[in-house]
This record gives C-alpha cells, sequence and structure tokens, in this order.
C-alpha cells in the first residue's frame, strides 16, 4: 500500500527543487528557495485536482497520507540542522538569539494553555 503515490510525491520533489534552485538562481542566492514548499503545493495541488476527478485510487491515497507523514518531519529536521549550522558558523549573537527564542517558547507554553481553559465551566447537575 505504501507504494503508492511514491511517484506522484517524488516528481513533486524533484519539479520543487529544479524550481526553486530556479528561483535561487533569479534571486542570485546560491541556494535551493522555497523548493520543499513548492514541491508540497505541488502535490496538494495535484492530488485536489486527481481526487475532483475520481481519479485517485483509496491505496494511492493512502500511499501519499503515509509518505507525507514521514516526509514532513524529516525535512523540518534537515532544515533545523542547517540552521543550527547556521547558528554555529554565525556567531555568538546567532547562537544567543536562539537560545532566547527558545527559552521564551518554553515560558510561553503554560500561558498559552490557559488560554484554551475555562474555569467556569458548566457542571453536569447529579440525578
Amino acid at each position: 500500500m505504501a507504494i503508492y503515490g511514491t511517484a506522484l510525491l517524488s516528481i513533486c520533489l524533484l519539479v520543487g527543487l529544479i524550481v526553486g534552485r530556479l528561483l535561487g538562481a533569479l534571486v542570485g542566492v546560491d541556494a535551493n528557495v522555497g523548493g520543499v514548499g513548492i514541491a508540497m503545493l505541488l502535490l496538494i495541488l495535484i492530488c485536489d485536482r486527481l481526487q475532483q476527478s475520481g481519479r485517485m485510487q483509496p491505496p494511492t491515497k493512502q500511499g501519499i497520507v503515509f509518505w507525507s507523514s514521514i516526509y514532513i518531519p524529516i525535512v523540518v529536521a534537515m532544515a533545523a540542522s542547517q540552521d543550527v549550522l547556521a547558528a554555529i558558523n554565525g556567531g555568538a549573537v546567532a547562537i544567543v538569539a536562539g537560545f532566547l527564542v527558545v527559552v521564551i517558547s518554553f515560558a510561553m507554553v503554560p500561558l498559552i494553555s490557559r488560554i484554551g481553559r475555562s474555569d467556569s465551566l458548566p457542571q453536569k447537575d447529579e440525578p
């Protein structure tokens, strides 16, 4: 089942990487600019078009869901490792800024969790 959709995912990735390289060259940067994002958008658009026309079979849909659930964490991990390398090469200011962002984010978790909670929820009446 998981093999279905792999060709579609890989074609979208290749097209996205090529377009990202071309965008990088256009901007004057020797890097891939948004290639993975372009690939994901392309995959969404193609899957939507195939579903609307009724040509996407359930095994293909399940395969795409399987690969996308693996693909996204890998891409996030790759981007995070590149950010860490850039911060280390960027000097102390980049490392301190990254550290502060992480500390502030952790400090915000309790505050954000209180927003969705209400202490005055209606109680169930006991019979």
